[in-house]
């Protein structure tokens, strides 16, 4: 569960306040429902510097096998 979200809240806005169906719900991005929710959003472009660090933060290759 992320620390940073306010999942009970987010769903009560999205599902009770703009009356969403759970299905149109989970296929907003965040930013989408940022903006139906009346908040500033920044929609800048990702540059490469910040596609290089979602890179190191979440590498592609091969999972590690938890240890049993």
């Amino acid at each position: 569960m992320s620390a940073g979200l306010d999942w009970a809240g987010l769903m009560q806005a999205g599902l009770h306040g703009l009356r969403l169906t759970p299905d149109q719900f989970w296929r907003l991005t965040p930013a989408e429902l940022a903006l139906m929710l009346g908040q500033r959003v920044d929609l800048r472009p990702l540059r490469r510097s910040g596609f290089d660090a979602l890179l190191r933060a979440f590498p592609d290759g091969p999972q590690k096998e938890p240890d049993r």
